[in-house]
């Protein structure tokens, strides 16, 4: 094994795209930082940005923010959405809006599936800021569902890769889980 020191090696992440109200006007910035904090009730998530950003002011102002999740025909609009700053450039006019249950976390009809979050925390670490959000409510397009949850091979999820500063594509599935361990646990009883 070689060392490549202090290397976070935790990519592909999900692209999204985060949603939030600023000066009283939706916009979108493109984030792979996004954690999830646990799998009870209330569910919550984080995403990490940089304190820059203009979004951070708009979710610490709105408090509340979305959680979109773009599919790999929404690349080009996405990467846009990343290398542009919502101070000079109106990103909200690529996509068709929408509003949930916070009023304050604009989504995109255009992702199949979008996260509304009410902002519980933020955290400070060095440049940047972690915001925790309580999960509100999750829309998605119900040509994305099979058998009652979202199906990732019809979403197609962009992936992003900080090493090789690509996007990927998901590939096919290779096991189940909790389940493809149980023929070794047989074998060591």
């Amino acid at each position: 094994m070689k060392s490549l020191g202090p290397v976070n090696a935790l990519y592909p992440m999900p692209t999204t795209l985060v949603g939030t109200t600023v000066n009283g006007k939706p916009n979108f910035i493109t984030i792979a930082h996004v954690g999830i904090l646990n799998h009870g009730t209330p569910q919550y998530l984080s995403i990490g940005l940089h304190k820059s950003h203009y979004s951070n002011a708009g979710i610490r102002e709105s408090t509340a923010f979305s959680i979109c999740l773009p599919s790999e025909d929404l690349m080009v609009k996405t990467d846009y959405c990343g290398i542009m700053t919502g101070k000079k450039t109106d990103k909200a006019a690529l996509f068709d809006i929408f509003y949930g249950k916070t009023q304050y976390a604009p989504m995109i009809k255009e992702c199949p599936v979008n996260m509304e979050l009410k902002l519980k925390d933020i955290l400070e670490y060095g440049e940047h800021e972690i915001f925790i959000g309580q999960l509100v409510d999750t829309h998605v397009d119900e040509n994305f569902i099979s058998n009652g949850t979202v199906d990732i091979s019809k979403l197609r999820p962009l992936l992003f890769d900080m090493a090789s500063k690509k996007y990927w594509s998901l590939g096919m599935p290779v096991g189940n889980c909790w389940n493809a361990g149980k023929q070794l646990k047989r074998e060591n009883k």
